[in-house]
């Protein structure tokens, strides 16, 4: 591809519309979308207005114009992102909260099985919060087990199945609809986390049947460091499960301020404490630019930057280790190479901004509202000239950061 058809491509693109709303710097090809998103313009004035007007000068009136529903209003926002209904979704707290909640809600939902069943190389943090999940619940255990061997591990013992519908390092994507019916063939739960997912990738879990899912903002809804996760239980649930953390936001009437617990109804049972009123305000703001956004479009433009970058990355001898089908892969691609985390700080000095995962993967973030495609013709011509030059070599580039 030349830089002229990369901006035939552009001319052309429905989404090209959206970049405008997002603060790039200038010098800078963003590929990092899928670990941080870029900052929407409108959460700068989202963000003056709660701190100067909301808190400022309505002070604590705001829980009473807005603030005590924001858990249940961006819910809303997100439940259509996912195909869910207004009603299924919650938002706060973070992807790990979440995710110890619905574990333990599912382990004690059905006390006859025990098993909570994982695959090995799923995101860490799922895992470790499983294993801490299973260890507040007498007789209940982790498995683990390798993709290949998920089918015939689940039994009737299994309580529930959590999978990241997409691989953090290699983009490779669960069919939704097959393994949510899966566990349900084996009589357990399914809980899904969508945080590669959401934003990126066409979701449907009501036609999917799902059960559970969690997610997090801050990647494909842009919703800045740290935003709040959402959490989405299917109707048919919400009055079978108990939240394992009962706080008092979750509480009936929690302006009652009774010494026994009650939870409420719906989705609002799920909440815990108080919310960060900022980070939610940020996250509406952001979550306000999906409203008219085509989810097919965003995914028909993310295989077009895909095919881009495929192609300069193995033109340029990497190993590219995300499935070749768009329909088998989330919004990233990654390669393979011996001396990845070096190449990632090359380029990162270069301006094309990506991420490296241990051991020896590049990943690269394809993000439609704001990812042109020159900017993915740009940077795999950077990608080139990093691995011809060998500038890679600079010593300076093996200083290992906290942050990869």
């Amino acid at each position: 591809m030349t830089r002229d058809q990369a901006r035939a491509l552009d001319a052309a693109d429905p989404l090209a519309r959206y970049r405008d709303a997002f603060a790039l710097p200038e010098g800078v090809i963003y590929l990092d979308g899928n670990s941080l998103g870029v900052l929407p313009r409108a959460i700068t004035a989202a963000l003056a207005d709660t701190v100067q007007r909301q808190w400022g000068e309505r002070l604590i009136r705001s829980w009473n114009e807005g603030w005590i529903d924001a858990p249940q209003r961006l819910g809303g926002l997100i439940a259509p992102l996912i195909g869910a209904q207004l009603h299924e979704v919650i938002v706060g707290d973070t992807t790990s909260t979440h995710l110890f909640k619905a574990i333990v809600a599912a382990l004690r939902h059905d006390p006859r099985r025990r098993t909570v069943m994982s695959e090995a190389g799923n995101f860490p943090t799922d895992l470790h919060i499983a294993e801490g999940a299973v260890g507040c619940v007498p007789g209940a255990q982790l498995k683990v087990v390798e993709r290949d061997q998920l089918a015939d591990a689940l039994d009737d013992d299994t309580a529930l199945l959590l999978l990241t519908h997409v691989h953090y390092k290699t983009a490779d994507r669960f069919d939704l609809a097959d393994w949510t019916a899966r566990a349900h063939a084996a009589g357990a739960l399914m809980l899904w986390d969508f945080s590669h997912s959401v934003g990126a990738v066409p979701l449907d879990v009501t036609a999917a049947n799902v059960d559970l899912a969690v997610g997090c903002t801050y990647k494909y809804l842009n919703g800045g460091p740290g935003a709040p996760a959402f959490l989405y239980v299917a109707e048919r649930l919400q009055a079978a499960l108990a939240n394992p953390i009962s706080g008092w936001m979750g509480h009936a009437e929690p302006f009652a301020f009774q010494d026994t617990y009650r939870p409420a109804e719906g989705m609002r049972r799920w909440l815990v404490g108080t919310p960060s009123i900022l980070a939610m305000a940020s996250l509406e703001a952001a979550l306000r630019l999906w409203a008219d956004i085509d989810q097919q479009a965003v995914a028909t433009k993310s295989a077009a930057l895909f095919d881009i970058l495929d192609a300069a990355g193995t033109a340029a001898g990497l190993d590219c280790v995300s499935p070749a089908d768009p329909a088998k892969r989330g919004s990233h691609i990654s390669f393979r190479a011996p001396h990845a985390y070096e190449l990632t700080q090359a380029l990162i000095a270069r301006g094309v901004i990506g991420d490296f995962r241990a051991p020896d993967v590049l990943r690269l973030g394809l993000t439609p509202l704001y990812l042109s495609h020159e900017d993915a013709w740009q940077a795999g011509e950077t990608i080139r000239q990093v691995i011809a030059d060998e500038s890679w070599r600079d010593p300076a580039y093996a200083i290992r950061n906290a942050v990869t």
